[in-house]
C-alpha cells in the first residue's frame, strides 16, 4: 500500500526513490569565466608584475602585455616602474664652522630590480622612501659638515670665479691687466651623490639625483649672515670698480698720447706738402718769367690781379700810366 505525505504527495520508502536534482549549468559557466578572468594578468608600461605562489615569487613580468597565472594558487603584486619623485622633509645640518643650515631637497629615483625590491622592502614604496630619507640625510650631513657656510652657499650653483695675475701684456702699449679664470667645482648635488655612492643598490632601486630646492638659515642668525654677505659683496664690487677705473685711466692716457703723436705727424706732413707746393709754384713762375714769349703775358696777368685787388670795395680810383697795357685796353690804343 502506497503511503502519502500530509500534502498528498507519494512518500518514498527510506528515501531511496528521491528525485535527483540537476546542478544549474549557468552557475558552472559563471565559475569557469571567473576562473579564466582571475588567471589573466595585465601588465602596463609603468609596472612590474610579480607572480607569487604560497608567498614565494615564482616569476617577474617586466614587459607590458597579457600573461597568465594559476587561479587561487598564485597571486599578483604590482611594483611601479616609472621614475618617482620623493620630496624630503627639510632638515638641519651643521657646517664645519659650526653654523646651522636648513636644507630642503627632493630625490628622483626608480625601481631597477623588482625582485630585490620586493624581498628587502616588502613591495612597499613607503618603505623605500624611508630608506632613501636615511641615505640622503646622512650623505647631506657628511657633505655639509666638511664645508664652511660660505662654501656651501657658493657651491649651490656649482661655479666659482678665481682671479689670478697675468704676466702677459694687452695691446702694443704693455698695459698689464688681470686675467679671470672660471674654475668649475662640484655642485652641492654632486658632492651629495658622491657620498651616497651605490648603497641604494641593495634595495633594488636607483637614486638618479638629489636636487637641493632651498638652502636657508635659522631665523636667529639669518640677518647677521646676510649683512656680512652684503658687506663682502660691496668690498668685492669696490675692488673691481677701482681696478676698472685704474685701467680706464691707463687706456685713456695711452690713447691721448697716440692721438697727440698722430696729430704731430699729420701737421708735419701738411707743412711738408705745403712747402712742396710753394716750391712747385715758384718753379712754375721762374720758368714762366725765363721765357720772353711768356713773361709779358704773366706780367699782364699779375697787373690785372693787382688792379682787381686795389678796386675791391666802393669809391675806388685807379690811376694808370698812359702807356700801361691795362690803360691801352680801356682806351683802345692797343699796339
Amino acid at each position: 500500500m502506497e503511503k502519502f505525505n500530509s500534502d498528498g504527495t507519494p512518500q518514498n520508502e527510506g528515501g531511496k526513490n528521491r528525485k535527483k536534482r540537476k546542478f544549474p549549468v549557468w552557475i558552472l559557466l559563471i565559475l569557469v569565466v571567473a576562473a579564466g578572468l582571475s588567471s589573466v594578468v595585465v601588465t602596463y608600461d609603468n609596472q612590474y608584475k610579480l607572480i607569487r605562489q604560497f608567498g614565494k615569487v615564482q616569476r617577474v613580468i617586466t614587459t607590458s602585455g597579457l600573461s597568465f597565472k594559476i587561479p587561487v594558487l598564485e597571486s599578483v603584486d604590482t611594483i611601479p616602474k616609472e621614475i618617482l619623485i620623493y620630496d624630503l622633509p627639510a632638515s638641519d645640518v651643521i657646517t664645519s664652522d659650526k653654523k646651522t643650515m636648513i636644507v630642503d631637497s627632493y630625490v628622483i629615483w626608480r625601481v631597477t630590480d623588482p625582485l630585490k625590491f620586493a624581498q628587502t622592502l616588502s613591495y612597499s614604496v613607503a618603505n623605500a622612501e624611508n630608506r632613501i630619507d636615511t641615505i640622503v640625510y646622512n650623505a647631506t650631513k657628511n657633505t655639509i659638515s666638511n664645508m664652511t657656510q660660505d662654501e656651501v652657499i657658493r657651491s649651490r650653483d656649482g661655479k666659482m670665479t678665481v682671479t689670478v695675475e697675468s704676466d702677459e701684456s694687452v695691446s702694443s702699449n704693455d698695459i698689464e691687466i688681470e686675467k679671470t679664470e672660471v674654475v668649475q667645482i662640484k655642485s652641492l648635488t654632486e658632492e651629495i651623490m658622491d657620498h651616497i655612492g651605490t648603497v641604494y643598490e641593495q634595495y633594488g632601486i636607483e637614486i638618479q639625483t638629489v636636487e637641493v630646492k632651498k638652502l636657508d638659515l635659522p631665523d636667529d642668525n639669518k640677518q647677521a649672515v646676510y649683512n656680512r654677505m652684503i658687506s663682502e659683496r660691496e668690498n668685492i664690487a669696490a675692488q673691481y670698480t677701482a681696478e676698472g677705473e685704474s685701467q680706464a685711466r691707463m687706456i685713456k692716457n695711452t690713447t691721448d698720447k697716440e692721438v697727440s703723436i698722430m696729430k704731430s705727424e699729420a701737421a708735419a706732413q701738411a707743412e711738408e706738402l705745403k712747402a712742396q707746393g710753394e716750391a712747385e709754384y715758384m718753379r712754375i713762375l721762374s720758368n714762366a718769367y725765363a721765357d720772353e714769349n711768356k713773361s709779358d703775358f704773366y706780367n699782364f696777368v699779375r697787373s690785372l690781379d693787382a688792379a682787381k685787388q686795389s678796386m675791391t670795395g666802393s669809391d675806388k680810383t685807379l690811376i694808370l700810366p698812359a702807356d700801361s697795357p691795362i690803360a691801352r685796353i680801356f682806351t683802345g690804343n692797343n699796339p
